[in-house]
């Protein structure tokens, strides 16, 4: 049986005091992506900041690589083999491809190899500056220098944002295959459902913070009913509510 990477056990997460996740309970395993869909406002990127340590849970347990890391520093996560792609790009613009897999601490290595094995465009772009990267260029250097990382974790959230599907679709089959080539345990936040279903595994919807629908990718991606409540927030089925749910 596949090696847990990552497990939720009835994890309450918010900022402050005000809970914004609500007993969410899940795991993702080696070699395994598991998509966490739903509308803006619904926990998915708390989660994920949740999972890194950037925010400490209010209540349950995270678990990752076999380890508690539910009151863990964020560096030290990271440590243990994590790689957290955040929302937005998360590039230094003065730099060029070539210097940020130079970046990290003495006990972090980045293998730029691994990065131009997964993305060969990036060591044509090794000499030029973030900042003059296309965005879905600097979307992509992102990833790669996750990647580079070789984390048996991968976190990402939005890849797509701001993006052309076109782009997205170049770049998401290449979380699946890092995820199948190395074992390793993916958790994707994507506003894309279809595209997310394409290379996932399992799926999660949540609403409110809470999970309104979970199953197979390749049976949740025959339900239409399943794209329109992701976005609504609601359960397949459920009539659509007055006002979308807020970020």
């Amino acid at each position: 049986m596949p090696e847990r990477l990552l497990e939720i056990a009835d994890l309450g997460a918010g900022y402050g005091s005000t809970p914004v996740v609500h007993g969410l309970s899940l795991s993702v395993t080696a070699g395994e992506v598991l998509a966490l869909l739903g509308p803006n406002g619904a926990g998915k990127t708390t989660t994920l900041r949740t999972v890194s340590g950037v925010i400490r849970p209010l209540a349950g347990r995270v678990t990752v690589l076999g380890a508690d890391v539910t009151s863990v520093r964020p560096h030290r996560i990271a440590r243990n083999g994590v790689a957290h792609v955040a929302e937005g790009r998360s590039v230094f613009f003065g730099l060029t491809v070539a210097e940020h897999f130079r970046l990290g601490h003495r006990w972090e290595s980045a293998n730029s190899d691994v990065a131009y094995e997964y993305f060969p465009q990036l060591y044509e772009l090794r000499d030029r500056r973030a900042g003059l990267l296309s965005g879905g260029e600097q979307q992509m250097l992102a990833l790669g220098f996750a990647l580079a990382r070789r984390p048996r974790l991968l976190l990402i959230d939005e890849l797509s944002l701001g993006l052309a599907p076109l782009i997205v679709e170049q770049m998401l089959p290449v979380v699946r295959q890092y995820a199948t080539e190395r074992s390793a345990a993916v958790l994707l936040v994507e506003q894309h459902v279809e595209l997310a279903l394409d290379v996932a595994d399992r799926a999660i919807v949540l609403s409110h913070g809470e999970v309104t629908m979970e199953g197979e990718a390749a049976v949740l991606r025959k339900d239409t009913e399943l794209l329109f409540a992701s976005y609504l927030g609601e359960k397949a089925g459920t009539p659509a509510p007055c006002s979308p749910a807020g970020r």
